[in-house]
This record gives structure tokens, C-alpha cells and sequence, in this order.
């Protein structure tokens, strides 16, 4: 769920992005900082938009963005309920009055969340003060040094960004990347062996920690015996297609 804000008040800016930090948040102090993001195909999957701007108000930078961005998802946030019907002439999905609570804004993204389409988990980050993300299946795996983290990718790409890699393990919910040390994560579809305290993946040599190790192991079990099943089953095909002349 990416969000953008915008706000020409810097406090209510901070306000929201405090509210909503386990999400990728942009903000934006002017209308048209957003709208020139919207032209050059950046897209968000929620836009919260104060109504009272600087240039022009909420409601018209609604209709300008409805030009770039049809499905665009939008909600006001305002300390005064007059545009109230005009929000939903741009068919707005919600109006709410500061102070906003996060318990609203919380229901808000879980209203949107079901109506987006189920996309592939993925990885989402923060570089050189743009968002970006990466489809789990696309990782190797992530390490961590002090405050940077490196995204390892299928396609050979080293993707840097700045934070913590509890931060980045948090948002993974289905086990497609695993803690194996403090400083790594690790999609096990890629691993090539387990060597006592160490993973192969690639060219890489990965430690696994005491702490993760039994967890690791039992993975990577898991991960050979699904993939022997599923050689089994393939020869077995195999066999069944044979006719009699093969033999």
C-alpha cells in the first residue's frame, strides 16, 4: 500500500506520515509537485489531499489528477466540512476532519486494500527520497550493514536503500523471505545448500546465527522435500506418458 499525502502545512504533513509510518508514504506541499509525479507515471494506491492548498484547492486538484489517473483513490482531509459535497462530485472514497485518528485512518486503508487487486508480495523501500518496490520472488536475499540494506535480485541488480532489516522483515507475511541472521534475509527458493552455519545462494555464503538456525533448518527441509515431491511426481508423469513401444 503506497500512500501519498499532500499538505501545504507541514505539521499535519508530519501529523499523518507519523499516523501511517509502518506504510511507504510520499508527501507533498504543493498541488503541483503531485500532479507533475502523476505526468511522469508515478502512481500511488492512496492519495490523501488536504482542501485547502496554496494554488488551487483540494477538490480541483482532484479533477486535474482525475485526468492522469481515472482509478486514482482519493481522500480529503480538512479542518472544515464546506467541500463536502463537492468531494463526492469527484467521487472521493472518504471526507474526514482534522484532527485526524489513526483508528480512522487504519479503517480507511483496510477499505482500500480490498478493493485492490491481490498483487504478489513484495518489498517495499525508501531510496534517494523516492519509493520503490521489488516482488519478493525477484529477491535473493537482503543484507544489512549499520544503517544500509542491499536488495540481492534475481536479474544480477544490487537495489541500495536506507533503514532497518526489521523493518523490511516486517512486511512479509507469507515466508517467501526468511530471517536467518541479523543481518540477512533470505528467499530459501534460492538457496543451494545448507553447509552447517552458512547458505549457499548463488555465489553467495550467507551465516546463519544460532538464534534462526533450528527455524533455517527446518525450512530448508521442507524446501527438499517439496522439491523431491515434486520430482517424483514428474518422473512418475513421465512414466505414465511412455507408451509400450518405448520399452
Amino acid at each position: 500500500m503506497k500512500i501519498a499525502i499532500c499538505d501545504n502545512n507541514a505539521v499535519d504533513r508530519q501529523y499523518l506520515q507519523a499516523l501511517l509510518q509502518e506504510y511507504p508514504t510520499e508527501s507533498y506541499d504543493c498541488a503541483e509537485t503531485l500532479l507533475s509525479d502523476l505526468e511522469r507515471g508515478i502512481r500511488y494506491d492512496l492519495y490523501l489531499l488536504d482542501i485547502y492548498l496554496d494554488t488551487m484547492n483540494g477538490i480541483e486538484l482532484a479533477k486535474r489528477m482525475r485526468e492522469q489517473d481515472a482509478e486514482a483513490v482519493i481522500c480529503f482531509i480538512s479542518s472544515s466540512d464546506a467541500f463536502y459535497r463537492e468531494a463526492y462530485d469527484v467521487y472521493a472514497i472518504q471526507y474526514l476532519l482534522k484532527p485526524v485518528k489513526r483508528e480512522t485512518l487504519l479503517e480507511l486503508i483496510e477499505k482500500v486494500e480490498n478493493r485492490l487487486p491481490k498483487a504478489e508480495p513484495a518489498l517495499h523501500f525508501k531510496w534517494r527520497g523516492k519509493i520503490g518496490s521489488i516482488a519478493c520472488s525477484k529477491i535473493m536475499f537482503v543484507s544489512s550493514q549499520e544503517h544500509k540494506l542491499s536488495i540481492y535480485c534475481t536479474d544480477g541488480t544490487v537495489q541500495e536503500c536506507i533503514g532497518k532489516i526489521s523493518g523490511l522483515a516486517s512486511q512479509i507475511e507469507d515466508g517467501s523471505l526468511v530471517r536467518v541472521h541479523q543481518s540477512y534475509l533470505v528467499n530459501m527458493n534460492y538457496v543451494d545448500c545448507l553447509n552447517g552455519g552458512e547458505l549457499l545462494v548463488g555465489q553467495h555464503s550467507i551465516p546463519v546465527s544460532r538464534r534462526y538456525a533450528a527455524e533455517v533448518k527446518k525450512q530448508y527441509q521442507e524446501l527438499l522435500f517439496t522439491e523431491s515431491g515434486r520430482t517424483e511426481k514428474a518422473a512418475s508423469d513421465d512414466k505414465k506418458t511412455e507408451s509400450p513401444g518405448d520399452h
